[in-house]
Formats: structure tokens, C-alpha cells, sequence
């Protein structure tokens, strides 16, 4: 599936491990190997249920990357009965896969539809622009006059480097500014919903919760997998589709944050090569996640190569 060994994506030194292609840097530290051990229980889970899954017969090809066993498509594919295809002309469907914040222009097949084709640029200040398009409201805020406390968040993708300020600072190159949003929960637990969006449309919502001190972190307390329809109103579900759109995301995690103070919904971040299920997540609703997503994603391939048919 992939063209090298998936140890070749890191380098390590001096206690940190490196991602080669985004430059995140993750501290190998106790909770780190616990969270791989839990990660490789649940890809035991998804391997020997691969094998009581038919196959659909559709290829996906990615390009430029292959994605790795621990991105939330591998599971997806793997119970949706989905192979990889080595070269577009063996393909159903084309996937661009590619961890950078900001994605070159490169060739794309012209006899597939291709996924997240239009998405090339998930850097915190393009996410607040289409954000402020779809809805009015500027999330984007000026370090110099800033509106109270505000958050210095770095342009790359997953480097969960957020800081909060107080007083006026000059801009620093490669850094984006945000307001802060209130979303402290009644155990004054920080909480995030994570959007799991397909074509527009919220599949699954993993709610996490953690601590104030690590509100930044890629860290969580408590995880627990809910439905869209519980959480969001219809003219929210609706906007989230809208900003899907202005992104060009087909497939992708979104960061979203309701403020307790207005009960406003606000998109703070975009994935389009989501990492998952949540590790702090519990076996059995990961399972089922993957399941409910990889049902859909059948769906949406066989509309997506219907629609492009009926269009050539």
C-alpha cells in the first residue's frame, strides 16, 4: 500500500519523535506509549473484522502520500470492503492525500472524481476566512488591538501550539489569531466537538473533554461518540455544510467550539487527513464509529461516480 516502511515518516532525537512531513513533534513520554498500545488494540479489532467484510470492488488511488494504519481512512476502507488501487488507471475514485498545511498544485486523473481535490489550504487564518464568509462572524482577530483575551495558534497543520493572550503583541510570521472562544464546560473541563464531515455532512461527533491546563494538547480526559442531530440544530448542521463547501472538503475532521456565553457554534480548525478514531475513546464506540462512517462512505463514493458519470 505504501511505496516505503510507515517508521521512515519519523525521526527521533533526544526523547521527541518527529513527523518528517509536517514537523509536529510529539514527547516520548508514558501516556504517548499508552496511547499506542490502545491504538493497537483497536487496529487488532479492525484487521479481524476486515475479513467478515465483502468486497465492494471499488479502488481508491491517493496521491502524493499513501495514508498510513493509524489515519481514520485505513479502518473506513478496511469495513467498508474498499481496496487500493496502485496506479489511477486501476481506480474508482482518486483521494488527495497530503498532510501539509498548504498542498502544491500537482496532476489529478481526469477520468475519476477525485476527493479533497479543491482542498489545498487548511492553515488556521484560510480556515477563519471561510468561516467569517459562511457566517458573518469573524473568528480571526488582530494581535495589535485584540477585542480581550485572544489565542496565538500556528499556521501548520497539528501542531497544537495554542497560547492564550491578554495584552497586544506584534504579529508573528507563521502564526494566526483567533478570539477566544468559551467553551468550558459545567466541570470546568474544556470541551471540543470534533466533527467527522463527509461530503458536508456530520457523520459522527466525538466529544472531548480535558483539563484547562492542556487545552491545547492533543490530550483528552473523557471522549464519548454522539450523534449530529443531538448536538445541532438544522440550520447548524446546514452552516457546517456551507463551510465544508467553501473549504473544498469532501472528507475531514472539523474543530468545533460552542460558546457557552452565546451558544454560538464556531469552526477553529480543519483536518483533511483525520487521524482516528479518539484514542481516550472507549473499543466499542470506536468500533462503531468506523462502522456508521464506513456506511457512508460507500454511499457517498457510489453518488460521487454516478454524478461524475452522468457529467462526462
Amino acid at each position: 500500500m505504501a511505496g516505503t516502511a510507515w517508521w521512515h515518516d519519523f525521526r527521533y532525537a533526544n526523547g521527541v519523535m518527529h513527523v518528517k512531513k509536517t514537523g509536529a513533534a510529539v514527547p516520548v513520554e508514558p501516556g504517548v506509549m499508552g496511547d499506542v498500545c490502545r491504538w493497537m488494540v483497536f487496529h487488532a479489532m479492525v484487521e479481524a473484522a476486515r475479513h467478515t467484510v465483502p468486497d465492494s470492488g471499488v479502488k481508491i488511488w491517493f496521491t502524493p502520500d499513501d495514508p498510513r494504519p493509524w489515519y481514520f481512512i485505513w479502518p473506513v476502507m478496511a469495513l467498508a470492503g474498499i481496496g487500493f488501487a496502485r496506479r489511477p488507471e486501476e481506480a474508482d475514485i482518486a483521494f488527495v492525500f497530503d498532510d501539509t498545511t498548504r498542498v502544491p498544485d500537482h496532476p489529478l486523473p481526469a477520468h475519476i472524481p477525485v476527493i479533497n481535490a479543491r482542498c489545498r489550504d487548511i492553515s488556521k487564518s484560510h480556515v477563519a476566512r471561510v468561516f467569517e464568509e459562511e457566517t458573518g462572524r469573524a473568528l480571526a482577530c488582530d494581535p495589535e488591538n485584540p477585542p480581550g483575551p485572544y489565542v496565538e495558534k500556528s499556521e501548520r497543520n497539528g501542531a497544537h501550539d495554542g497560547r492564550i493572550l491578554t495584552v497586544p503583541q506584534a504579529r508573528r510570521e507563521g502564526y494566526a489569531y483567533q478570539r477566544l472562544i468559551n467553551n468550558i464546560d459545567d466541570a470546568s473541563l474544556v470541551t471540543d466537538l470534533r466533527c467527522f464531515t463527509l461530503g458536508g455532512e456530520i457523520v459522527s461527533v466525538f466529544v472531548k473533554r480535558r483539563p484547562q491546563s492542556i487545552r491545547f494538547a492533543n490530550a483528552n480526559t473523557l471522549v464519548t461518540l454522539e450523534d449530529p442531530s443531538r448536538l445541532f440544530t438544522p440550520t447548524e448542521q446546514a452552516m457546517i455544510a456551507r463551510f465544508c463547501a467553501g473549504m473544498g472538503l469532501d472528507w475531514g475532521g472539523l474543530d468545533v467550539l460552542r460558546d457557552r456565553d452565546t451558544g454560538e457554534l464556531w469552526i477553529v480548525d480543519v483536518n483533511k487527513t483525520d487521524m482516528g478514531p479518539t484514542i481516550a475513546l472507549d473499543l466499542r464506540s470506536k468500533m462503531d464509529a468506523v462502522r456508521r462512517i464506513a456506511t457512508r462512505f460507500n454511499a457517498y463514493i457510489a453518488a460521487r461516480r454516478d454524478t461524475f458519470g452522468k457529467a462526462a
